[in-house]
């Protein structure tokens, strides 16, 4: 077994068991206790764990989640950059799909584009395109979450099931080269899974601080991502990491208040 598959695993069973002991993983795995001790300490480094004497827990910090009113507040002007540059993908004519999520709806606020169809599992997007007279607005329905009040869970993802759209927008709240995009909540997560996969172009959109941070479930590997749109306080080093891995970038500009 391949080291970053044996982490995977590991990862997964702290997420079932809470923690576990080194001795026990060894057994499990047939390794050396040195060889476990090395993983752990790459899982550390990732941010998916918390090592403790003789073993390791769950790192806490990736189940977090931030409500939409919290996340509102927090790099308004990256975002309101981001969905600028995001909205200039859209065409006259398209069927895009937005996430709900506080970037996508700086996206909603700036299409320009004429004669198009959204659809969206926000409720917060839906309201804002519900004056807009060339925008069709396509909401899917299903159980809405107060946390991010999103609509999520299997009627949302049959309802998304039997569609299909040129682009879909998604957000996220961590991506990285090796554990890919990753959001807190499992439901969340699959229902953003299946916006990805009804649609012909993918297009993640985050603001810099979501590089390199890991979240407890996983939404895709970041090769089913087409492009990437992200503002200019992205780190020089991690963008360059991206783009070798084969991730297009579009870097939003922040607009300088006189």
């Amino acid at each position: 077994m391949f080291s970053e598959e044996r982490k995977m695993q590991i990862v997964n069973l702290l997420k079932e068991k809470g923690n576990i002991k080194v001795a026990d993983l060894a057994k499990i795995y047939d390794v050396s206790e040195v060889t476990i001790r090395k993983d752990l300490q790459e899982l550390e480094e990732e941010g998916l764990a918390k090592r403790v004497h003789g073993g390791a827990v769950l790192n806490s910090s990736i189940k977090f989640e931030p409500t939409f009113s919290e996340k509102s507040d927090k790099y308004i002007q990256e975002k309101e950059s981001i969905g600028k540059a995001s909205a200039k993908l859209i065409k006259d004519g398209d069927i895009i799909a937005l996430d709900a999520g506080t970037t996508t709806l700086q996206i909603a606020k700036n299409i320009t584009a004429k004669n198009i169809t959204v659809v969206t599992n926000s409720l917060d997007i839906a309201y804002e395109l519900s004056n807009k007279k060339d925008i069709e607005v396509i909401v899917t329905g299903g159980s809405l979450r107060w946390e991010t009040r999103a609509f999520v869970g299997p009627l949302t993802d049959m309802a998304l099931k039997n569609i299909r759209v040129d682009k879909a927008f998604i957000g996220t709240n961590g991506i990285s080269l090796k554990l890919g995009l990753t959001t807190p909540n499992i439901t969340e997560a699959n229902t953003k899974r299946t916006l990805i996969s009804i649609s012909q172009q993918v297009i993640s959109v985050c603001d810099h601080s979501k590089f390199n941070s890991v979240c407890f479930a996983k939404i895709v590997d970041t090769d089913e991502i087409d492009i990437v749109v992200t503002d200019s306080g992205i780190d020089e080093s991690i963008k360059k990491q991206f783009e070798e891995a084969g991730v297009e970038f579009i870097i939003s500009e922040l607009e300088v208040n006189k």
